[in-house]
This record gives structure tokens, C-alpha cells and sequence, in this order.
């Protein structure tokens, strides 16, 4: 039973927004963090339902997928600067601020939700 504890005291992300969602303790877990995102979900499988689209489906404009093409890019671009200043030897100092631009990126890549 202690397994089963503290596999449920892990936060999942809401299968809408992805946000964190509060575990009640008991019963079924949580799928949505609130009833508006389950509702969207609840609306986006009715509009797929008796089409080809699948119902896990993401459909984005062309603009936001450029957008998140750019972001993942730019992911890269920092990581590659991480790499090739490990190894040239730089300082901790300079890998603290290429960390840190990379951190930036990533988060700035995962809010495209």
C-alpha cells in the first residue's frame, strides 16, 4: 500500500493545459486541473468525432506552428552554445549564463500551450 502512496503523491499534468493537477488522495485520479479544461477537451472530441483527425490530435495555425518551430530552434541553438563552451574550456561563470539563456529557451518552448 506505501508503493501506491507515493506513486500517487506524484503530480501529473492536466491532459488540456498541462498544468499540474492536485491529486484528491482517493478514488480516480484527476485527468483536468478544472472543469473549463476538461469542457475544451470534452469539445474538441466531439468536433473530431466521425472524422479522420484523431481525437489526441494538436492542430495548430501555420503561424503558431512556425512559432514553435522557431522556439525549438532557438532550444537548439542554446544547447549547441552549451556544448561547444564545455568543450573549450570555459569558466563557470560564462556556462552559468549559457545555462541560464538555455533554461530561458526551453521554458519559453514549453508555453506553447
Amino acid at each position: 500500500m506505501e508503493t501506491a502512496t507515493r506513486r500517487r503523491a506524484k503530480s501529473q499534468p492536466c491532459r488540456w493545459c498541462g498544468r499540474d493537477v492536485d491529486d484528491a488522495g482517493i478514488g480516480r485520479r484527476r485527468q483536468y486541473c478544472r472543469q473549463s479544461c476538461r469542457q475544451r477537451a470534452y469539445e474538441q472530441r466531439a468536433l473530431v468525432k466521425g472524422t479522420s483527425v484523431p481525437t489526441d490530435a494538436v492542430v495548430l495555425t501555420a503561424d503558431e506552428a512556425a512559432q514553435l518551430a522557431d522556439r525549438v530552434y532557438q532550444v537548439r541553438c542554446a544547447a549547441e552554445d552549451v556544448a561547444t563552451a564545455v568543450d573549450e574550456g570555459a569558466d563557470a561563470d560564462e556556462l552559468r549564463g549559457l545555462c541560464d539563456a538555455l533554461m530561458r529557451a526551453a521554458k519559453a518552448a514549453d508555453g506553447w500551450r
